[in-house]
C-alpha cells in the first residue's frame, strides 16, 4: 500500500489499531464527540446568513461576521486567534 498511496498511506500501527475497532463492531471512521468539544452545527440558514453579510460588504471580518451571527441568531461566538 504504501508504493501506491506513499505519505498517504496508514501506519501499520494505525491498521492494526483499525482492524481491532472494526472486530470490536465499531464500523463508523468519524470521531466521535469528547467532552468538552463545542457543538457545531451549520445550517443553509447560517450559510445564507453569512453570504450576505460577505455580499453587503467584503471587507467585513470574522468577528464582525461573529458578533453579528451571534446577536442574529446566537449560534457562534466571536473568533479569537
Amino acid at each position: 500500500m504504501e508504493v501506491q498511496y506513499g505519505d498517504a498511506c496508514l501506519s501499520l500501527q494505525q491498521e492494526y489499531e483499525w482492524t481491532r475497532k472494526f472486530v470490536n463492531g465499531i464500523s463508523s471512521v468519524t470521531d466521535s464527540p469528547r467532552p468538552g468539544q463545542a457543538h457545531r452545527v451549520v445550517t443553509s440558514e447560517a450559510i445564507a446568513a453569512v453570504e450576505a453579510i460577505v455580499k453587503e460588504n467584503r471587507r467585513v471580518t470574522v468577528n464582525e461576521i461573529a458578533a453579528h451571527m451571534d446577536e442574529s441568531n446566537g449560534i457562534s461566538t466571536p473568533y479569537r486567534p
